[in-house]
């Protein structure tokens, strides 16, 4: 059976990594989280004070810094999935916090940035048999992606999930401060002057506001078993 390229792009806490985690685990292929790259980066950022007093990135130091920056996935035996490691350090946990959620959309912004997070997705996808999702693999990194798919689903359910995931992983989570981050994420992802979320012109658009997880993923696995036979 042929491998193919397949790029998952939509909404922030529209269920993407999930689904094409699960994918990954299910055909074999390698998983890459983009989303968590950029997440990387703004924890990098704001552990190393390279945001200014009013909240805005200091360019010209992290641009400087962007070579000390070392984003790798290593495989996790007990939940099946890769985990995102910074410079060595374990940080899956870290990265999803609010804190990096309010600062990344400003992060992923930067020209800069994208040009080095893309140039590192594209060397992991030249082999092919790989699943990313982002907010610019179908139209940006992957443009030639046998398989593209288009994640969308209501800022209101996608805040809620994000609420119930922060929650059971014991942290704090406020559901209106959340949904108002969704909000304001999907407006800067949308509208960034780079590689901006749009959805590709051959991607198939899933809205899974009200499916179950087993539900996407069994729609997922049939578009992914339509192209390998195509």
């Amino acid at each position: 059976m042929k491998r193919i390229t397949i790029a998952i792009d939509g909404f922030s806490s529209c269920g993407k990594s999930t689904m094409a985690k699960d994918l990954a685990k299910k055909i074999g292929y390698v998983y890459v989280d983009t989303g968590a790259m950029y997440r990387a980066v703004t924890l990098f950022a704001l552990r190393n004070g390279l945001f200014d007093e009013q909240g805005e990135v200091m360019l010209t130091q992290l641009k400087e810094r962007m070579q000390d920056i070392n984003i790798s996935f290593q495989f996790n035996a007990e939940t099946g999935r890769p985990d995102t490691y910074l410079n060595g350090e374990l940080v899956e946990q870290q990265i999803r916090t609010m804190e990096v959620s309010e600062r990344v959309s400003p992060v992923a912004a930067i020209p800069f940035v994208r040009e080095a997070m893309v140039a590192q997705q594209q060397r992991m996808g030249q082999e092919k048999g790989i699943v990313m999702d982002g907010r610019d693999i179908g139209t940006t990194v992957f443009p030639d992606a046998e398989l593209k798919v288009f994640v969308t689903a209501s800022a209101e359910v996608r805040a809620q999930r994000r609420y119930d995931e922060l929650k059971g992983k014991g942290m704090e989570a406020d559901y209106e401060e959340i949904l108002k981050n969704v909000q304001e994420r999907d407006y800067m992802d949308s509208h960034r002057e780079v590689s901006p979320l749009r959805k590709a012109d051959d991607a198939i658009e899933l809205d899974n506001s009200h499916m179950t997880i087993a539900e996407q993923n069994a729609w997922l696995l049939e578009q992914y078993e339509l192209r390998v036979r195509s």
